[in-house]
Order: C-alpha cells, then sequence, then structure tokens
C-alpha cells in the first residue's frame, strides 16, 4: 500500500471539500424543492456528492466510481429536460462536469494507494485531460449565437413611396406613422464597414444611475443642416449638421425629482425656412416642439432656439392647467410629442401605484400657432371635450397615454395607446371607463378628438400591460394592386397585434381564451383574454421547471424553488395574496422602443426583452410608510385595501431565472404573418453576474430598451443592449455586419440623414449610459463614411 501524502493528499482532501459543501447544498434544498412538487435530481446528487466526498476522505475509489455513475445519470436527465440547447445544458452540467475532471485526476493516486501499483490508475490523468478539453470546447461555444431563428421565405420587392425620400428627419419616428425607416442608401452592405466618426457633441449633461432617475433616451431631429438634440432635463440643443458644433441651446429649467427622460422632440414649419437663401425667415415659422418633465409645452423657434412668443404665454403652456393636484413627478410627459397637421397631441406619464387619486391621462391637442386647446378627450368622462367645466378638473386616476401618438395624414386619425388606470395591481375600484379604456388603442378625430373606434389587448389589466409604444401604421400590399391598411401595436405581454386602422377590426386573428382567476378580496376578474394568435408572440411562452436557469447549477436550484413556489398559470396569472410570477414582467416584452418596418420588404422589426415579475399583494395595514415602489419594491397603492410587492424574477446573482435570450431583435413578414428570423442581442461584455462586467463577448440575448431603424440600403441599425455598441445587421438575413464601440451604453434609437450640404449620409446615436449600467457619459455621435480621395 502506498501513503498519499503532501500536495497530493491536500488537493484530495480539497476535492472532498468542494464536493461536501456542494453536496449539502444540493441536498437541503433539493429537498425543499421536492417538498414544493419539484424535480428529485438535485437532492439525488447532492446525497452523491456527500458520500463521495466521504468515500474520498477515506481515499477510496468507490467515491470516484460512484460520482462517474452519477454523472452519467446527469447527462441522461439534462438531456431529457432541455435536450440539446446550449445554455441550459451549460446551467447543468459545465460545475459537474468540471468536479467530475478534479475526480479523475484525483483517481490515480487514489489506485495507487489501493493496489500499491506505482503505474495503477494513470487513465485517470488521460480521463482529466480529456474532460478538460471538452470543457474548453463548450466554453468556445458560449461565443456563438444560440436560439437562432432562420425562416426564409419569399419577400416583397416593393418600390418605395415618395414619402420615404431621405430628405429631414422631422418627426420622432421620422414619419407620423413610426416607421423608424429611411430611404437614404449611401451607406450600404459593403461599405458600412468603413463607417467612422464623424463627430461626437458633449451635451454637459450626464444623467445619474439611480434607477428612477434620469435616462437619455432620445432620437434626435434633423431639417435641413440642424440636428436637435434634447437631454433629460429638457434642455434642446441645436447642432451643424456636418460639423455637430452647437449653434444653440434652450434651457427650460426644468425639474422633477425622478423619472427625468426626453425621449424626443417634434417639428413643425408652415413652408420650408431653415436656411433660406433670403435669411429673411419670418421669426417662429419653423419651431421645435417639446413637452418638459415638469408639464410644460413648449414651441421654439428652430433657427433661433428662442420661445415663440405668440405660443400660450411668451412661448409655454401649462400643461397641469384643469388637472387638479399634481405633487412634483406625479405627471410628467416624457414622450415626444406628436404635430399631426396644425396640431399638437400630447398625452403624459402618471406616476405608478401611488396612490388611486392621481392626476388623469387626459389626451389633449393644442393649435401649433397659438397653443389654444383645441380638444380634449378625457377617458374617465366622454362628455368632457374641451375644458372641464368650472371648479372642475379633468377625471383623476384614469387610464393614460405616456407612449408618442401616431397619425395618419389620409385618415386623418391619431392613434392612442393606453395605459392603466392607477393604480395597476389591484384594481377593485375602477370605473367603467378605466375597464373599457385600458390597455387600447384608441383611434381619435384629429380635428375633434372625437373616438373613431378602440381595441382592447387585455381586459381588466392587473399586470402593468400598458401599451408602451408607439403603433407603427402600414399599408401592406394586396397583391392586386391595392393596399390593407394596417395598425400594429407591440405590447408589454409580447404580444403584437394588427387591427384594420379605419375600422379597429382584427386583420391578424384574435381570440379570447379562458385565463386563470386570483384570491385577492374585493378584486374581480375577466374570465377571458384576448390572443393575438394570427401574429408571432415573442418571449412570452409558458414556463415550466425545466426552464428555469442559472449562471451555475445552485442559483438555479433556488430558481427551481422560487418558481415551484408561486402561483403561476401562463400569461396573464393575476397578483394573489402569496407569491405570483408574471411572466413577462411589467417591462415586457416589448416596451417603449418601438418598431422599425422596411416597406420594400414587408419587413418590422422589433426588439424585446423577457423578464419576469414576482408579485403578491399586502394588506394596506402592513404597508410600510415610506413604501413608494418606484422601480422595485413595496407599492403603497394608497386608496386600496392592499399594496403590492414587486421582485424581478431573478436569482441570487441578480441573472434572470429563466433560460436564455433575455432580449432578441426580431423581423416579422408583415405580409405572411411569420418570423423570418430571430437572433439574441448583446453581450455580457459590460455586464454580467451581480452586475459586474464580465469582458466577455458571450451573445446570450441581454434585455433591450430602445428602438430599431431601418435604410433602405437594406441595414438594421440598433444600440440600445446592455454592452457599448451601435450595431449594423442585414435586414434580410439578421447577419451582423458591423459594430461600433462606444464610449458608454446607449438607450436612445439611432436615426439617419443626409446633408443637404455635403450630400452626405449620417447615422446618429445618443450614448449616456445603459439602463442600470454604471458607466455614464453625454455623447451624441455622428457616423459617416470616409471622404473619397
Amino acid at each position: 500500500m502506498i501513503k498519499i501524502a503532501g500536495a497530493r493528499k491536500f488537493y484530495l482532501w480539497l476535492v472532498a471539500i468542494i464536493l461536501l459543501a456542494s453536496g449539502l447544498f444540493c441536498t437541503i434544498y433539493g429537498f425543499k424543492l421536492i417538498a414544493l412538487g419539484g424535480s428529485w435530481y438535485f437532492a439525488i446528487m447532492g446525497l452523491v456528492q456527500i458520500i463521495t466526498s466521504l468515500l474520498l476522505f477515506r481515499q477510496s475509489t468507490k467515491g470516484a466510481w460512484l460520482y462517474g455513475l452519477a454523472y452519467a445519470l446527469t447527462l441522461i436527465w439534462a438531456l431529457y429536460e432541455v435536450g440539446l440547447q446550449f445554455w441550459p445544458l451549460f446551467s447543468r452540467l459545465m460545475v459537474f462536469t468540471g468536479f467530475a475532471m478534479l475526480i479523475a485526476f484525483a483517481y490515480p493516486m487514489l489506485e495507487k494507494k489501493e493496489t500499491g501499483d506505482t503505474t495503477a490508475g494513470n487513465g485517470g490523468y488521460k480521463l482529466g485531460i480529456f474532460i478538460l478539453v471538452l470543457m474548453g470546447i463548450a466554453l468556445g461555444f458560449m461565443f456563438k449565437e444560440h436560439n437562432v431563428i432562420t425562416n426564409p421565405v419569399p419577400l416583397a420587392n416593393n418600390k418605395l413611396d415618395p414619402s420615404d425620400a431621405p430628405i429631414d428627419w422631422k418627426q420622432y419616428a421620422n414619419t407620423t406613422k413610426g416607421t423608424r425607416f429611411s430611404g437614404a442608401d449611401q451607406i450600404t452592405k459593403q461599405n458600412v464597414k468603413d463607417l467612422q466618426v464623424a463627430w461626437t457633441y458633449h451635451t454637459g449633461y450626464i444623467p445619474s444611475n439611480s434607477g428612477s432617475g434620469p435616462e437619455d433616451q432620445e432620437t434626435p431631429l434633423q431639417i435641413g443642416d440642424n440636428v436637435y438634440l434634447c437631454t433629460p432635463t429638457n434642455v434642446v440643443i441645436a447642432l451643424d449638421a456636418d460639423s455637430g458644433e452647437q449653434k444653440w441651446r434652450y434651457d427650460p429649467k426644468a425639474t422633477s425629482p425622478n423619472w427625468q427622460r426626453c425621449r424626443g422632440l417634434a417639428y413643425y414649419e408652415d413652408q420650408k425656412t431653415l436656411d433660406d437663401a433670403s435669411n429673411n425667415a419670418k421669426a417662429c415659422s419653423a419651431r421645435i416642439i417639446m413637452n418638459t418633465i415638469d408639464a410644460r409645452l413648449m414651441a421654439i423657434d428652430a433657427n433661433t432656439g428662442k420661445l415663440c412668443e405668440d405660443f400660450g404665454e411668451q412661448g409655454v403652456v401649462d400643461l397641469k392647467k384643469d388637472m387638479g393636484d399634481i405633487p412634483p413627478g406625479y405627471y410628467e410627459p416624457t414622450a415626444a410629442p406628436l404635430v399631426a397637421k396644425d396640431v399638437i397631441v400630447v398625452g403624459g406619464r402618471v406616476a405608478d401605484n401611488f396612490s388611486v387619486n392621481e392626476p388623469g391621462g387626459v389626451v389633449r391637442a393644442f393649435d401649433v400657432h397659438s397653443g389654444k386647446l383645441v380638444w380634449a378627450w378625457d377617458p374617465g368622462n366622454p362628455n368632457i371635450t374641451d375644458v372641464p367645466p368650472a371648479n372642475e378638473t379633468y377625471t383623476r386616476g384614469t387610464v393614460n397615454v405616456w407612449a408618442t401618438t401616431a397619425y395618419d395624414p389620409e385618415l386623418d386619425l391619431v392613434y392612442a395607446p393606453t395605459g392603466n388606470a392607477t393604480p395597476d395591481f389591484f384594481g377593485g375600484y375602477r370605473t367603467k371607463y378605466d375597464d373599457e379604456y385600458n390597455s387600447s388603442i384608441v383611434a381619435l378625430d384629429r380635428k375633434t378628438g372625437q373616438i373613431r373606434w378602440k381595441f382592447r389587448t387585455a381586459h381588466h389589466d392587473l399586470w402593468d400591460y400598458d401599451l408602451p409604444s408607439q403603433p407603427l401604421l402600414y399599408d401592406i400590399p394586396d397583391g392586386k394592386g391595392g393596399v390593407t391598411k394596417v395598425i400594429v401595436q407591440t405590447t408589454k405581454s409580447g404580444q403584437i397585434f394588427m387591427l384594420d386602422r379605419q375600422t379597429g377590426k382584427p386583420v391578424a386573428e384574435v381570440q379570447e381564451k379562458p385565463v386563470a382567476k386570483g384570491d385577492v378580496a374585493g378584486e374581480y376578474y375577466s374570465p377571458t383574454q384576448p390572443f393575438s394568435v394570427g401574429m408571432p408572440s415573442i418571449g412570452n411562452e409558458t414556463l415550466t421547471e425545466f426552464d428555469m436557469w442559472g449562471a451555475t447549477p445552485y442559483d438555479q436550484l433556488l430558481c427551481r424553488i422560487d418558481f415551484a413556489g408561486s402561483v403561476y398559470h401562463g400569461l396573464f396569472t393575476p397578483p394573489n395574496m402569496t407569491k405570483t410570477l408574471q411572466y413577462p414582467g411589467s417591462l415586457g416584452g416589448m416596451n417603449w422602443g418601438s418598431v422599425a418596418v422596411d416597406p420594400q420588404t414587408n419587413l418590422m422589426f422589433v426588439n424585446d426583452m423577457r423578464i419576469g415579475l414576482t408579485n403578491w399583494m399586502i394588506p394596506q395595514d402592513n404597508i410600510p410608510k415610506n413604501a413608494s415602489g418606484i422601480e422595485m419594491g413595496i407599492v403603497p397603492q394608497k386608496g386600496t385595501p392592499f399594496g403590492a410587492m414587486r421582485l424581478r424574477f431573478t436569482s441570487a446573482l441578480g441573472v434572470p431565472c429563466q433560460k436564455p435570450p433575455y432580449g432578441t431583435m426580431t423581423a416579422i413578414d408583415l405580409k405572411s404573418r411569420q418570423i423570418v428570423w430571430q437572433k439574441p442581442l448583446g453581450t455580457v461584455m459590460d455586464t454580467g453576474i451581480l452586475g459586474i462586467p464580465m469582458h466577455l463577448p458571450a451573445p446570450i440575448g441581454m434585455p433591450t430598451i430602445g428602438g430599431p431603424m431601418a435604410t433602405k440600403s437594406g441595414l438594421l441599425f440598433f444600440a440600445a443592449t446592455q454592452d457599448f455598441y451601435l450595431r449594423a445587421f442585414d435586414s434580410v438575413t439578421g447577419e451582423e455586419i458591423w459594430k461600433a464601440r462606444l464610449p458608454v451604453g446607449s438607450q436612445g434609437t439611432p436615426m439617419t440623414y443626409v446633408s443637404p450640404k455635403t450630400g452626405k449620409q449620417y447615422i446618429v446615436i445618443s450614448a449616456s449610459g445603459a439602463r442600470q449600467s454604471p458607466v455614464r457619459g453625454d455623447y451624441v455621435i455622428a457616423y459617416a463614411l470616409p471622404d473619397k480621395k
């Protein structure tokens, strides 16, 4: 018998201790999972690890053989649960494979001790090296894209409408139809690799990283040789389109205690006046329209940066007028306003979940010249179409429209995507109008504000499934020389609805399906919910325990326990008195970034995020006085019997509990309504476990927030990932063909224009920090092709 001593004994004991610790964790929490009706695997594997460690302490080869058998069964278990899916297999196997390698390297010393043969067991070294090589190969697969969908279908080759010509980017989405498409084609699939920074501008405002504080989420405008920006505190800046040099700057001194954002501006002109050859343009005949975070509407001379004194009171309309009491931060227009012919249409964000008596969600139209109120749509009182009667206000606590609206000039209709009446998670006190208009698309007559039609995407919404994005208005060629005029709306629930925008009737089939009810006293529940079965759904599949994930088996096990201990019946599981899983969560699904479309191919591009929400109701007597829940935590919901707890469905390591991807880009053919391609978006280069950047270009697919932009040359640009890149994709295939490293992350949507002076095409992106990233800046960066020599 050969005695094991020194470093070899230390190695053996170290392996045994690691296995013992792992085994104790898996056994204790594995039995908790069993008690909740979950898998027996972890408890069994935990016991095996404990026994293996004890046998290793006794220096017995039986420990190695036992673990080898358990590992073989682990392979079978993993393949049974998830097949050949890479990331789920990685979570289940990588750590336990590492243990197998450690034991293989220990085996020769165990065999030599038992047999006395100095040459015995050397195959263990070979096995350990073989396992090490396999792990290296597996790690290499981390840097390849997984969960990719490729479904080539015959695509259209439509001619562009003259309105798609690359003249100016005058609206938030280039057009009032929410297209985010440009007819510019100087930058192509072949030369996009040559893009370089043309100019960089520093706004001077660096947002903090408080979670509920300021964020730069803008899409700039471009008219003539001017580019217009707005900072999170509504500072408007005009730049030279070719040099990026500042022309003027206007600071409205806007303040708000939280949620400071300016996602965009609007533009109006009486006639083409910017840089007029005579240089005698009438003051304010071209004007920038902005709503501020402290609820003011402003008209600013596009040439000088001065307020238009003929608009409102010296250039300002007070949006708080007739709204009643508005505590700071409770009413904040953050989305870009919409100019529809000669009126400005404005909604506003209302703070979620503080109380039932919050400001109302009235949508108003103002004359673009005078600032006078033209009409009002009060979702809580259809009789109020202008200013409220004397000594009254617009109805409080109603649904609101916090996203940018869309406008069809031919139909003369404004399309308003609505949110919920406050609060989100208890609806027992809602009115008939609250239920009638929540989470709906409402078509309003531009001249009068009268409702032409409405369509609800969630009944009695208890999930904060607001309609978060500007709708897309699109004409689908019918192959007979005509078109089908549709409106396409993305939702936080991951569903996409396609309706006839003239009537509001579904073009893509919608079915009412039964859904679960909750157990909250005083609440009432809709027995069915609308499911858009005629369009693809993205990231809202019904989860099972097999879908739980973690960077290691240990956080995966905790996620399984969390899942098994939650009330969950798939999409539209309502909040309960006990822990409930909502998937997708209140962030989506899809959020405010909205879609882009290429009218040449009928392809629509939509990015998403896939983060669940754990919530449950809390009686008011148990709500802390300082509860706010602006981001996560307890929301008070004052005036109702219950507050609510909200927590992201993430592991102890801060990773979402379900398997990747957590964010994708999807191309959908609007003609066939099929997914053409889908791919994960974003790497862990600048984020990772516990929020610590891993500096690895592993394309796991991370949550996205801003929007995409498409061009005539078949390119799709996107930047609002959690890593710091502006990317260009082949819009037909989804292939990433270029990316540029940004100094910080971006939450903005790219835009493009062709300079009227130089004829050069620019791609512009704002970058002040990715969501939740502590790395912040104040950049606006323009890219262009190098000058020809």
